[in-house]
């Protein structure tokens, strides 16, 4: 089911894919309304630049959330450096110093987890190129509770490792290159 019943975009990435984020939020729409959740792996010592880099092309704000920040409609909140990020049944993130998982802090397996049991299938998960298999499970998740799972082409990829893990797990729902996402994301109802 696509429309206007979806509550939270949640994407995840790692080796790759900060030009694929800033090239879909630099084609999606301005004014759309969908929250945005991203969690893509970081430096854990470089704290400035990821941020400012998406914004300059995105048509939506993009923030690093605090810890227990409201979910908002409109916007966009990218995991911090080195924290881990959860989404919250009251609808705030929650950021956590949890020991690593999967090689990784922030872990995307965390974030696509906690958004499939508070989001459901009013939840849309998008995976993108990566180099190890974080991820993969959490999106397993998001298809198991009814949400929509939307894996990059393995062929648009800098590495194929992280959608390819996802899809040795599960069928997605899509399977698309980096502007047919950014397509799909405009056809969803803003009301």
């Amino acid at each position: 089911m696509i429309g206007n019943s979806y509550r939270a975009i949640i994407i995840g990435g790692s080796a790759g894919s900060f030009s694929v984020v800033s090239k879909i939020l630099s084609k999606v729409k301005p004014g759309f309304s969908i929250p945005i959740i991203i969690c893509l792996h970081r430096l854990k010592h470089v704290r400035s630049g990821l941020v400012e880099g998406i914004n300059l092309k995105s048509q939506i704000k993009v923030k690093e959330p605090f810890d227990k920040e409201k979910i908002m409609n409109g916007s966009a909140y990218i995991a911090p450096s080195n924290y881990h990020m959860f989404i919250e049944f009251d609808n705030t993130i929650a950021l956590s110093t949890e020991a690593v998982y999967n090689h990784s802090r922030p872990s995307i397996d965390y974030t696509f987890s906690s958004a499939a049991n508070v989001y459901r299938n009013k939840c849309i998960g998008i995976l993108l190129t990566g180099a190890n298999k974080d991820g993969a499970n959490g999106m397993k998740d998001i298809h198991t509770m009814g949400g929509y799972t939307i894996i990059q082409d393995p062929v648009t990829c800098d590495i194929k490792t992280m959608p390819m893990a996802a899809m040795q797990l599960f069928t997605p729902d899509k399977v698309m290159n980096p502007d047919q996402i950014s397509d799909f994301l405009n056809t969803l109802n803003n009301d």
